[in-house]
């Protein structure tokens, strides 16, 4: 045999020329791409996450310095270092004040009624509307549902205010047939219920759209396989459903605890002065009347700092909980 032939024979099949005479390379790799390349190819997406780092780098994080005037006897005009260090004596007066634990109180009640009340809803409107089968009819429900969210807590308390008010409609139907009123806008004792009822309708729709996400994942062929084995609609949800959905329930229930002493500024603020302080005082404007009316800026900050850490605390407590119920939690 000569040279060419056992060249010819030793040519790797990767080189090998084709019958069109281009050479034939195999399999072709695919260009490694640089992290320089994938900025350009992502710049679109990168800059539409600039304004929401943005605000949580400024407004969050950039905020956390602020925490120093709990332990100062803070003073505008001097700043923060001209300020008398005051050590513990903010968080001392703190936990001796009634109207603080007080707040408190009223901030976890209202807390775990909106967990017990408004976490499970967005599950249940979720189910509902993962059920429908016609489309523009599907379309059509999430778009009225979702609506409330967009509405704002002056327009929505007001919405309340002409129903529910001394002179609002549901006084008017009873005064018109001959019953007696109910004054429900300044009873201390409706106010929790009144709140969570507000939530419910204002944020319900808002919420299922992660569990519908959830929901669009579960195998219809689990369905089909428990409904031919006789499973009712009950059994159907309590063992395919929960179980699909768990690993997204549980992390919400997380990140909620982690904001169980956040039960909404705005709505409360708006109608704190006609339900009164001792019923309607949460933590948030318990900081808002002592930080930016009375001035006591170390008072108030401690306060704050107060409901972070336990805030913290509680994530942390649940991430925990829910790595020993075999789910991956927030974090690792």
């Amino acid at each position: 045999m000569s040279v060419q032939a056992r060249a010819g024979a030793a040519e790797p099949e990767a080189v090998r020329t084709t019958g069109g005479g281009v050479a034939d390379s195999g399999p072709a790799t695919p260009p490694r791409r640089t992290r320089r390349h994938r900025w350009r190819r992502d710049r679109i997406l990168v800059a539409f996450m600039v304004p929401g780092l943005l605000y949580y780098a400024i407004f969050h994080y950039g905020a956390l310095f602020g925490s120093a005037l709990a332990f100062v006897d803070y003073v505008p005009f001097l700043g923060l270092s001209g300020s008398r260090w005051v050590g513990l004596d903010n968080f001392q007066r703190l936990f001796g004040d009634a109207a603080f634990w007080r707040a408190t109180a009223n901030t976890l009640e209202i807390s775990v009624l909106q967990l017990v009340f408004f976490f499970p809803a967005p599950l249940a409107l979720a189910m509902l509307l993962h059920s429908l089968t016609g489309t523009r009819v599907k379309r059509f429900v999430q778009s009225v549902v979702y609506l409330p969210h967009f509405v704002s807590w002056v327009i929505v308390i007001a919405l309340f205010q002409q129903m529910l008010g001394a002179t609002g409609v549901l006084n008017g139907f009873l005064a018109d047939g001959g019953l007696h009123t109910v004054h429900i806008l300044g009873d201390p004792g409706a106010f929790k219920p009144l709140m969570v009822a507000q939530v419910i309708w204002k944020d319900t729709g808002w919420g299922t759209i992660i569990f519908l996400a959830a929901l669009t994942q579960v195998d219809e062929q689990l369905y089909e396989a428990a409904a031919l084995d006789g499973a009712s609609p009950w059994r159907r949800f309590w063992h395919v459903t929960l179980p699909a959905i768990r690993p997204v329930i549980v992390l919400l229930l997380v990140l909620r605890l982690g904001e169980i002493l956040s039960v909404g500024f705005e709505q409360i603020l708006l109608q704190r002065d006609a339900f009164g302080p001792r019923a309607a005082e949460i933590i948030d404007t318990f900081v808002y009347y002592h930080g930016i009316q009375d001035g006591d800026f170390g008072f108030a900050a401690a306060a704050g700092l107060f409901k972070g850490v336990v805030g913290i605390a509680l994530v942390y407590a649940a991430n925990k909980i829910s790595h020993r119920m075999g789910e991956s939690g927030v974090y690792q």
